[in-house]
């Protein structure tokens, strides 16, 4: 047998190359986030956009309990706000959020259009501390019956997690 020749005798030793179950999630997920981006930017023309979602309540219900506890911390009381806009948006149709004095006083002032209509009440509780809740309603389907998100600061400034009643209505 020369040096070049295969001894076909030998016993063949194969390797494998496994890649790292954490690696290859990893490109798994940037793929799919890269797909996903893709496509919701590069919607064709004449496609109807996608429907409402309420990440915009969800968002703006904790940046709205964050600007009333701001502004407690730098003046000392809680204040109410809204209901605004007056009506609350029906069936996904985004409105423009009216300029409203007391929104703007404590720093809360979406820009654009709104698909929610959000508050802030100020209640005393029974043990005499102030239970605020920043609250966003809507109406994505149209029949009247409102979807609630609501976050509350506790006597501390601390946020709830967001309740949701009528999810999706």
């Amino acid at each position: 047998m020369g040096l070049n020749e295969p001894d076909w005798n030998a016993p063949v030793r194969r390797t494998r190359s496994r890649a790292h179950p954490i690696v290859v999630g990893g490109v798994i997920a940037v793929t799919a986030g890269h797909l996903l981006v893709t496509h919701c930017s590069e919607s064709p023309p004449g496609t109807q956009a996608a429907p409402p979602s309420d990440a915009e309540a969800r968002v703006n219900v904790l940046t709205l309990c964050d600007a009333v506890q701001a502004y407690r911390d730098e003046h000392g009381v809680y204040v109410t706000a809204g209901p605004t806009p007056k009506e609350v948006p029906r069936g996904g149709r985004a409105v423009a959020f009216p300029k409203d004095e007391t929104f703007h006083r404590i720093g809360f002032e979406p820009d654009g259009k709104v698909r929610f209509q959000y508050q802030v009440v100020v209640q005393e509780s029974p043990v005499g501390e102030p239970e605020v809740s920043c609250i966003a309603r809507g109406d994505f389907d149209g029949d009247g019956l409102n979807s609630l998100y609501r976050v509350r600061l506790d006597a501390n400034g601390m946020t709830t997690p967001i309740e949701v009643e009528r999810e999706g209505e």
